[in-house]
């Protein structure tokens, strides 16, 4: 039985090559970014913190949370502060806060001391 052949070069030429050389990175098209392999992708492009400001990431964390707000309600937030605290009670135990307790403590009685008023949370009022 004679052996099939390709009938995709049947012609005398050789087939040029359409895959990238090792020199070259490949990367699909319409990626953003730095083409992989250059001096800006080993540097990490432009950073986004500083490509759009902190201000940038405070607009949409609010608008964030007010969407959440809106859809589940305030009680959500209840909840997730609820199971934080007993998180860290479970973890660090109740002598935690008694020991923050007498930081907080100490640190209002010495801005008093200083003749400061300080607010209820122990920060220095303005």
């Amino acid at each position: 039985m004679p052996r099939r052949t390709s009938h995709t070069n049947q012609g005398s030429e050789p087939m040029a090559s359409t895959s990238p050389t090792p020199s070259e990175p490949t990367r699909p098209r319409g990626r953003p970014g730095p083409k992989p392999g250059t001096e800006a992708a080993r540097r990490g492009g432009l950073p986004a913190a500083a490509k759009y400001g902190p201000d940038y990431y405070r607009r949409i964390g609010s608008a964030g949370g007010k969407a959440v707000r809106e859809k589940r309600g305030s009680d959500l937030y209840v909840a997730i502060g609820k199971k934080g605290g007993d998180a860290t009670k479970r973890n660090k135990g109740l002598e935690h806060y008694t020991r923050i307790g007498h930081i907080g403590g100490s640190r209002r009685g010495q801005s008093a001391k200083n003749g400061q008023k300080v607010t209820a949370n122990g920060h220095p009022e303005p």
